[in-house]
């Protein structure tokens, strides 16, 4: 049962909708002249459905409950006039030249996060498509978009302003934001980034909806009161009627891959989907996706957010999992951070040894059942039976920025010598990297949190929150304003800057990373077995050892403020690849030497990573 308005051609359109506990149901087509047409009970228990002819593309509609209030589709696929206003009728059909496309394997993946509203002046899809070349030249091969379901704005003013918003407001999961476009829009560029080789990866948000133009609850009981979530009332995927929202949010993620022909879906904070039913909704889920992709011309992957360090998310059926493809993993960001940065506020408190970023590199899990003082509890469990690319890491993301008082990118934090350690750090691990937009030229606008809210007591709400959040890391300012235009405008990312001195630096000091890791042999092993990583806390050193079978490398990274010297455990001559300290890379100027034999001293300078290749 497909819900939604779905244009069947020739002026014909089937509504469909599922409200299992209402007397009647009609549609309101408004254009281009209102009529009410009842739907008939469909003998699915719950949905009611008619077929309309002389119903065309762009007609604007209502459905009316109980022959009462009116209210927007909530599979909606278009959404005009915002999350107040009525849905819009589809045309489905596009001009597609993507046949040829086979799509990117998992493994391969390099991620790039990026918010359509500030990746450029414009804010829209269409606007992201000059620069895939420019993203494909460093070696970008994914572009993971955050959420594009239909958010609020204040619609009295011009649209680049406002509708403001990171995505997780969204309270329409079918419809793409109308301010960044129109459906054909986000097709036309999903077809220009497989043209350049590029997946698509979609920031889905299955756990919640916003605040704002919610009226799910009107048709259907989406929430459950068994579960609460820092958003209210948890999404309803094991009470009474759970069948027709499990079908809803399976339904929208195939609408994404199949519509839309998106890569992978990343699904938003899966540790609040409840769910203590004998399947587990993400179970049921990554089942219909695999199904989807055996009559698929190339492999679809979900990629979950989770802070559970749970393994079972993405374990096979067959040994108690779920079955999803891949996962992130905070640890490693925590861990990287922590010595990048030194906080130690909030949750940071619980990393910051050069033994956890090395427990990261070769379990995943820093915390696999040990006590996390932050947390007060044992967090986590082992991961080593799974291999490293079913595991996402970054060093900043849109919520590890914004998580900062004022949004402060790490180009503001740390030093030009610590941006580069950082860059090696993920590039070269053996994990699937995340580049947030702009971090592989060192952007330095910031990503603070921003909405536009219609409602004052809301807006009001929404300030409050954000100072609560921020308490634990005991600021003495207060965060900017999320409701502010100007704190929107000042995330816009300024792209000449990747032409310009260090920040052209830092480009290629990323170009250089990716290269090594897409090409070299060691780096291209993601066996568990086949990286070996090392710490030494009194000078503060990590030193990561990966090979393969006829091919090994050695990188040492010194996050001291010292120069420090060390002997490398190496069993043979080794040939030094990559030095972040080089003047090449706008650095210091690097003592380690060149060639290195066994047993021989080098010297790192400080915030540094040296990469040497040993001779077979």
């Amino acid at each position: 049962m497909r819900t939604g308005a779905n244009y069947l051609g020739n002026g014909e359109c089937e509504f469909t909708v599922w409200s299992p506990t209402l007397n009647s149901v009609a549609v309101q087509i408004l254009t281009p002249q209102e009529q009410i047409i009842p739907l008939k009970p469909h003998i699915e228990a719950g949905y009611w459905q008619i077929k309309v002819n002389d119903v065309y593309p762009d007609t604007l509609y209502r459905y009316v409950l109980d022959g009462e209030n009116a209210f927007a589709d909530p599979a909606s696929q278009y959404q005009p006039e915002g999350v107040h206003g009525p849905s819009q009728v589809v045309d489905p059909q596009f001009n597609w030249t993507d046949d040829n496309w086979t799509g990117v394997p998992l493994e391969a993946m390099i991620f790039y996060e990026l918010h359509v509203g500030t990746f450029t002046p414009e804010g829209t899809f269409k606007a992201i498509i000059p620069r895939l070349a420019e993203l494909r030249e460093v070696g970008i091969n994914a572009i993971e978009i955050m959420p594009i379901a239909q958010f609020p704005g204040d619609t009295h003013i011009e649209p680049a302003l406002a509708y403001r918003n990171w995505g997780y407001d969204g309270v329409y999961p079918f419809a793409v934001q109308n301010s960044y476009g129109t459906p054909a829009d986000l097709k036309e560029l999903v077809n220009a980034c497989h043209q350049h080789g590029i997946a698509v990866v979609l920031d889905v948000v299955y756990n919640h909806f916003g605040p704002e133009g919610n009226y799910m609850g009107q048709f259907a009981p989406y929430f459950t009161k068994t579960y609460k979530t820092p958003w209210g009332n948890a999404m309803n995927f094991d009470d009474a009627h759970s069948q027709g929202v499990r079908h809803y949010f399976i339904q929208n993620a195939l609408y994404w891959l199949g519509e839309f022909h998106i890569d992978a879906l990343r699904l938003d904070a899966i540790q609040a989907i409840y769910d203590l039913g004998a399947k587990h909704f993400l179970w049921e889920l990554a089942e219909a996706v695999h199904h989807f992709c055996q009559n698929a011309n190339c492999k679809r992957y979900l990629i979950a957010e989770s802070d559970l360090n749970n393994p079972q998310i993405i374990r096979p059926p067959e040994l108690g999992g779920y079955g999803l493809d891949a996962q992130w993993s905070d640890d490693f960001h925590h861990a990287l951070h922590a010595l990048l940065t030194g906080d130690r506020q909030g949750y940071y408190q619980d990393y910051g040894e050069c033994t956890q970023l090395a427990k990261a590199y070769q379990d995943t899990f820093v915390y696999d059942w040990l006590y996390a003082p932050h947390r007060k509890r044992f967090h986590g469990i082992p991961c080593r039976d799974r291999p490293p690319f079913q595991f996402s890491v970054c060093i900043q993301n849109h919520d590890q920025i914004g998580n900062q008082m004022k949004g402060d990118r790490l180009w503001n934090r740390i030093s030009f010598e610590g941006l580069k350690l950082a860059a090696g750090a993920v590039l070269l691990s053996p994990y699937l990297p995340l580049l947030f937009m702009g971090e592989e030229y060192g952007e330095t606008a910031p990503f603070m949190y921003f909405v536009s809210h219609s409602d004052p007591d809301l807006i009001q709400a929404v300030r409050a929150g954000r100072k609560q959040e921020f308490a634990a890391f005991h600021y003495d300012e207060d965060p900017p304003d999320p409701e502010s235009a100007e704190t929107f405008l000042r995330c816009k990312m300024n792209w000449q800057l990747r032409n310009e001195g260090k920040h052209k630096v830092l480009l290629d000091w990323h170009r250089e990373l990716i290269n090594w890791r897409k090409t070299h042999p060691a780096l291209l092993k993601k066996d568990r077995n086949c990286i070996e990583a090392n710490s030494n806390e009194e000078k503060q050193l990590v030193i990561v050892r990966r090979w393969s079978e006829a091919n090994q490398v050695i990188f040492a990274m010194n996050f001291n403020q010292s120069p420090i010297t060390l002997t490398l455990p190496i069993a043979s001559t080794a040939h030094k690849k990559l030095d972040s300290a080089d003047t090449v890379w706008a650095g210091p100027g690097s003592p380690a030497p060149n060639n290195l034999a066994v047993g021989q001293e080098l010297q790192l300078q400080p915030h540094s990573l040296v990469l040497y290749e040993l001779e077979a």
